[in-house]
């Protein structure tokens, strides 16, 4: 899964309700570590909020998906202007590997490898819910990560409600039922 040059840019199902995402971005691999670490960096394509550098440590990340849509129309209903996520840091390996809860039972992990001047990220969420949030979650992370390509390339990003409504649609007919 890690040849850049076929990856798709879409999730795929690599076990029961765990979906992996890979982008390709360029490097080092320090920065593209910073933009998942830092909370002014991590602002600009996902949420906000301090990440403590060790396993075991409490922390809470706050999406404000409004700032990220460059054009007018606005989030879908029922999707708040703020939301906040309590979680904990499992695994912190700079600039390779971090894993954290995403409450209830779920995880996120991103790793990253250097390849060339590029850097190949791997997004994995493990143990979602079920299919609806497969299709939810899915969409949210490609487009939060094609936000992140655009940024960390210096490029315009993509509207995020725009975005994330169309994948939504696409999620949907990806994910079996």
């Amino acid at each position: 899964m890690n040849d850049m040059t076929h990856a798709s840019p879409y999730g795929t199902i690599t076990e029961p309700l765990a979906l992996t995402i890979q982008r390709k971005l360029p490097g080092p691999i320090d920065r593209i570590w910073a933009y998942l670490t830092e909370s002014d960096l991590r602002r600009q394509w996902l949420a906000s909020g301090t990440m403590p550098g060790e396993a075991g440590a409490p922390f809470q990340l706050t999406w404000r998906n409004d700032e990220l849509a460059t054009s007018p129309e606005g989030r879908p209903e029922g999707f708040p202007e703020e939301h906040s996520m309590e979680s904990e840091v499992l695994v912190f390996e700079p600039p390779h590997r971090l894993v954290f809860a995403w409450p209830p039972q779920g995880e996120v992990s991103f790793e990253l490898q250097a390849v060339g001047n590029d850097v190949l990220l791997t997004l994995t969420h493990k143990r979602i819910s079920d299919r609806r949030n497969m299709v939810m979650i899915g969409a949210g992370w490609h487009m939060h990560l094609d936000i992140l390509v655009a940024r960390a390339s210096g490029a315009e990003p993509p509207s995020f409600w725009q975005g994330w409504s169309r994948l939504r649609d696409e999620y949907e007919g990806r994910i079996p039922a």
